[in-house]
């Protein structure tokens, strides 16, 4: 267990890895409280982007967490940070919640239509899709014709379902997406996990290298691949979408398989 007790900076995914909807897991909250006194870093890393930062910073205090500004960063951030540096101006038609409209708009972003997607433009430059559980029709149909007439293509997050108690899910950016895809023939480049910006962007703000970085997180095709992408140690918990069946099927297996992040705690402390 060396490799895991000598990280410095741990990244958290949070729905089925902390909490599930409003279920708190065992030692989830003791755990993060525990990181000043265990001399080690904490930062809730999520891909949902249908909340903003601040939506997370108020939902972690809530549910009792400790939480500041620096211990949070979404799919979101790093898509606004994403579009400045690489559509920087662009014309953007955004599909996602409020929340993500105003963190888009909080990074400069020239968005062209408002909060509800509503917009007179014919064609734009990039559409960029968020996990919308706000979405209505008209936001696919814009999306839809700005990407058949040449608009770049660009998602939050590849999540195919966000999970929720009593074993439902709700259909994430990736789901949507598809449809897209289906309807336009144009791929997304998708920007949160398993993408290797968002441990490498970290990383630079905090000094910490990859190699002393870990990510836990439930699942194997963001939480883990994000991990074994940037060079950063993973662990995966079994308290959400993966199963220990899936796990052992696994082509690339994670460095730590636990059943949740109590025994994470009970080994780093």
């Amino acid at each position: 267990m060396d490799k895991l007790k000598n990280c410095e900076l741990f990244l958290f995914d949070m729905d089925g890895t902390l909490y599930l909807g409003d279920d708190v897991y065992e030692g989830a909250r003791e755990l993060m409280f525990d990181f000043p006194r265990m001399g080690k870093q904490y930062i809730y890393l999520t891909n949902n982007s249908s909340r903003a930062g601040e939506d997370y910073i108020t939902r972690l205090r809530r549910l009792g967490f400790p939480c500041e500004r620096e211990n949070v960063f979404t799919s979101g951030m790093a898509t606004g940070m994403y579009l400045n540096q690489h559509h920087k101006g662009a014309s953007v038609y955004i599909a996602g919640t409020k929340a993500f409209h105003r963190e888009l708009k909080s990074y400069g972003i020239n968005l062209v239509n408002d909060e509800l997607g509503h917009t007179d433009a014919e064609t734009v430059d990039v559409v960029v899709q968020g996990f919308d559980t706000e979405l209505v029709y008209e936001k696919l149909e814009r999306a839809c014709h700005f990407l058949r007439r040449g608009a770049a293509f660009i998602a939050a997050n590849p999540d195919w379902v966000c999970p929720m108690p009593a074993d439902e899910v709700l259909p994430d950016c990736g789901s949507i997406c598809a449809l897209l895809t289906a309807s336009s023939g144009k791929e997304p480049t998708f920007i949160g996990k398993p993408n290797r910006n968002m441990v490498d962007v970290i990383s630079a703000m905090t000094g910490i290298p990859n190699e002393k970085i870990c990510c836990v997180g439930d699942r194997l095709y963001t939480d883990i691949a994000v991990a074994q992408n940037a060079g950063a140690v993973s662990v995966l918990v079994l308290s959400g979408e993966t199963s220990a069946e899936m796990a052992a099927a696994a082509e690339r297996q994670p460095d730590y398989i636990l059943p949740s992040v109590k025994e994470l705690h009970e080994i780093i402390r």
